[in-house]
């Protein structure tokens, strides 16, 4: 029969594993949006989203609320990594029957206590503190947070049950018994229970911890999850501690196999029968009733106290955890054992004290169990969400279970391990969790509020509201019509320059074009083959020296044309002359179709004799110095209206055309009776907006930051492009270092420390924007990868206030983008006088195409800006090479329906 009790009392390693995958499925249960009701794992939000850095500094004040009492305490934290806190307490006796009583007269003992606390305290200072005091109220009971501030009790226990507060907000009932005692420099800032506090204070500097157990009366744990996980919350950011509220796993039946029937009779004798089935197996304050009812069973089959009177044994709590500590912590044998047991009124054989023994052991053995297969379930949980190979974390511990079974750590660690053998956890003893923990937790919330108003100070200028954008939509229909007006185009700082493409392609197109791309570094031929069965291309990419693009226009084209020679040899069409659609992404005043003066270089290009000349013209001088006749250019297009083009073969809703990459711009099918700048009021034409330099006449002073400015001083076009330098990828990377610098420099970030890679010019690179705001939380590692690349030693916080820099600048362009883009598609509804206008955007470019976030948040403005144009987005494919064959093709098209 022992070992029958004995084996009932010890649970396999198989089943444990198994336990551990039900634990974790809860966890994602209580943490999803829709089926946290269900689950009986809470994963309880606590708002708390950081532990402590060591920098926290500043006196709290506590108050405790405990089963017969509460404890006040005065915390002063220096600042020197949270080492040595300087603590007062008192503790004061709860009034009887005032657990019973109502929920006011409860709140208002805890402000008298308060009150009269701090007289005592500053008694000796005649100065009584003029400052104000932040208060972190330690509450025991399950609650439903919805901010750190702001709790709702959902049921009392322990011996509780005051009237009038379940389902009110606790923080809020205290803080007003503490207005009524004229303690008005008092705020409560910040709620929590002894779990959260027992992880805080085992963070010091540089060693944060991020899981804590209490192993007590009852039980929990809490830990640092993943705050995108959390979905009860709408805290996407970073990290957030989660309290588990795991004492009621195995409410809904998964432990029945592992329950035995001394469990079942403590749970049967139980306030609450059926619920909290997990802590009644591994809380202490049932630990000395499972052996009670283990002893009586036993005894019922004559297997101890054979002709003893137990009777004593059928008197419950009889039997404490104290019993059980003093039994199995014994060394020196069975006497000490058969006193214990004397004393409480058995007369035991030797057998009967070692079996007693053997019992306890087991008990408290399967508790320690038990909570270790939790911790395992949490740590797994952790590495797996972290995308983690190795999980290293601490883990904070505390409770009458932990301090006083010697043996509790050691099962807590080998059997965690075995169950999770990815996680390394060292455990941190706690001191005083619920005292100094939550004061820590009182100076993280403080240190996160405090850091919050000055992270939104730098980042406020660059967060525009529904009228920033409205305005700027109103300025840039305002320069569209300026650059359209034949008066007024000298003046605007968008262009609106014609293209003298007045069609989109009709799908009857057809023959070999040539398309030559020139718009940065590197350029492109391509050879476009038109056919009813659709298109096909073959291309080569070329490499421009730095020398030909800062040297004379002659070496740039012949070298182009070199290039082309190369291409045609390689196809093996030298022998033939095709129309070549030139892509040319450079701001130009369009003559013709075929002639179209540089009216300047961008993206890093100065070769002399360019400006002011026609670059068809340029090409053609070029071919000839190298008496090459393979081609024939009949079209200059630059990249926007390419994209149009391109999209436009594939959908003749095709209007417009959007480049969001290095540089931006914008081009769209516009009535030509609007069109000033060219004779003749039939038809249409394509415009290229060159909205880049929309602002340069001063007009979007207003929106640009400090940022933008260090930023533009610091090009090759000071004041020049100023629009494009608020939302294309050149320059998105620098501008969120430049807010970086500024960060680091007010100590928000990096610890204040300046690295000398930040601070050189371009070492941002756009492309980390798009690393860092990868949409399933946080890319940890990736954003510590780039951190390091630039010699910056982050925290996780820092991690999470880079995010949020980077949101905020690609968030800030892709708005501004749809602020000027609303504008366009407004004026096309007005111009073909439409209520509601259905039209399709050809969009090109790495920012829009690679960024998690660009295309989306671009999309939702536009439809906030433009509720009356339903809008669809089409990504171009080849846009500058294919487009400007399809140009070159509509182009021969008409020419030969002209003939």
């Amino acid at each position: 029969q022992i070992q029958r009790a004995l084996r009932s009392l010890s649970i396999p390693l198989e089943r444990l594993h198994i336990m551990k995958g039900h634990m974790i499925q809860d966890m994602c249960k209580g943490l999803s949006r829709q089926t946290h009701a269900q689950a009986k794992v809470r994963m309880l939000p606590t708002y708390l989203c950081s532990t402590p850095n060591g920098t926290e500094k500043g006196s709290f004040l506590v108050v405790e609320l405990c089963q017969s009492q509460v404890r006040i305490l005065l915390v002063t934290l220096f600042g020197d990594g949270n080492m040595s806190p300087h603590m007062v307490y008192k503790i004061f006796d709860l009034p009887e029957g005032i657990t019973q009583g109502e929920g006011e007269a409860l709140f208002d003992f805890i402000a008298q206590c308060v009150s009269q606390f701090l007289a005592e305290t500053f008694s000796s200072d005649t100065s009584k503190p003029e400052e104000r005091l932040p208060l972190g109220f330690v509450f025991p009971f399950t609650c439903q947070q919805t901010q750190l501030d702001k709790a709702e009790l959902l049921s009392w226990s322990k011996g509780f049950n005051c009237s009038g507060v379940v389902g009110e907000d606790v923080v809020k009932l205290l803080q007003t018994a503490i207005n009524r005692q004229q303690l008005c420099h008092v705020d409560v800032v910040a709620l929590m229970n002894d779990t959260v506090g027992t992880m805080m204070t085992c963070s010091t500097e540089g060693r944060p911890c991020e899981v804590a157990i209490v192993a007590d009366k009852g039980s929990n744990c809490c830990f640092m999850a993943e705050a995108y996980l959390v979905e009860t919350t709408d805290e996407t950011s970073g990290r957030m501690c989660v309290n588990t509220e795991w004492g009621c796993f195995g409410d809904d039946g998964t432990l029945n196999d592992v329950f035995t029937p001394y469990d079942e009779s403590v749970d049967v004798e139980s306030y609450n029968p059926g619920e909290k089935r997990f802590e009644k197996m591994v809380g202490t304050l049932y630990l000395g009733e499972i052996v009670r009812h283990a002893l009586i069973a036993l005894a019922a089959e004559k297997a101890i106290f054979v002709g003893v009177n137990i009777a004593v044994l059928k008197e419950k709590g009889v039997f404490t955890m104290q019993h059980i500590m003093d039994i199995i912590n014994n060394e020196d044998g069975i006497s000490d054992v058969k006193r214990i047991l004397e004393v409480l009124g058995l007369q035991p054989t030797e057998r009967d004290c070692g079996r007693v023994q053997q019992i306890c052991r087991a008990v408290v053995g399967r508790a320690s169990t038990l909570h270790a297969t939790g911790l395992a379930a949490i740590l797994s949980y952790m590495c797996q969400t972290r995308d983690l190979e190795t999980l290293m974390v601490n883990v904070g511990v505390e409770g009458e279970l932990y301090t006083g079974y010697p043996r509790f750590e050691e099962i807590l660690m080998s059997v965690s391990r075995l169950l999770s053998p990815e996680c390394m956890a060292t455990l941190l003893p706690s001191k005083d969790g619920s005292g100094r923990g939550a004061a820590m937790v009182t100076a993280v919330a403080l240190r996160l509020a405090a850091l919050r108003r000055e992270v939104n100070e730098v980042l406020s200028p660059l967060r525009l509201s529904r009228s920033d954008l409205e305005k700027v939509q109103a300025l840039m229909r305002q320069e569209m019509d300026q650059g359209l007006g034949k008066e007024t185009n000298a003046n605007a700082s968008v262009r609106m320059l014609p293209t003298y493409v007045s069609h989109t392609p009709d799908g009857t197109e057809r023959g070999d074009f040539l398309a030559l791309d020139l718009g940065g570094t590197n350029f492109r031929v391509l050879v476009v083959h038109v056919t009813e069965e659709g298109i096909s291309m073959a291309s080569e990419i070329y490499v421009i020296p730095a020398a030909i693009m800062q040297g004379t226009g002659e070496a740039l084209f012949d070298h182009i044309i070199d290039c082309i020679i190369d291409f045609q040899t390689k196809q093996n069409l030298v022998t033939d002359t095709l129309p070549l659609g030139f892509t040319f992404s450079f701001p130009c005043k369009q003559m013709g179709l075929d002639k179209a003066l540089l009216l300047t270089w961008t993206k890093g290009f100065s070769a002399s004799g360019c400006v002011g000349q026609d670059v068809v013209q340029l090409l053609r001088e070029a071919a000839r110095r190298k008496q090459h006749l393979g081609m024939q250019v009949v079209a200059l297009v630059n990249d926007t209206v390419g994209t149009m083009m391109a999209c436009g073969y594939d959908d003749p809703k095709c209007e417009i055309g959007l480049i969001v990459g290095t540089g931006t711009n914008a081009c769209y099918m516009e009535e030509m009776k609007n069109v000033g700048t060219v004779e003749g009021d039939q038809g249409r034409m394509c415009i290229n907006m060159e909205w880049g330099a929309f602002g340069d006449n001063g007009c979007l002073d207003h929106i640009f930051t400090h940022f933008d400015k260090v930023v533009d001083e610091t090009t090759i076009n000071p004041g020049k492009q100023r629009f494009e330098k608020l939302i294309s990828g050149m320059y998105l990377g620098e501008i969120v270092r430049q807010v970086l610098l500024v960060m680091t420099e007010k100590q928000l970030l990096f610890q204040g420390k300046l690295t000398p890679k930040l601070q050189t010019r371009d070492i941002f690179k756009t492309k980390f924007l798009s690393t860092i705001e990868v949409s399933n939380g946080l890319a940890l590692r990736q954003i510590r990868a780039i951190l390091s690349e630039l010699e910056i030693d982050a925290s996780f916080e820092d991690s999470v206030l880079l995010r949020e820099v980077c949101q905020t600048v690609s968030l800030r362009a892709a708005q501004l983008c749809a602020a000027g883009l609303a504008a366009v598609v407004e004026k096309m509804r007005e111009n073909q006088g439409v209520d509601q206008l259905s039209v399709t955007v050809g969009v090109d470019g790495t920012l829009y195409k690679l960024h998690p976030r660009f295309s989306d948040n671009l999309q939702k403005t536009l439809k906030d800006l433009a509720p009356n144009c339903n809008v669809s987005f089409l990504l171009s494919e080849d846009g500058s090479g294919k487009g400007a064959a399809l140009v070159a093709a509509v182009a021969s098209r008409a020419a030969n329906a002209m003939e």
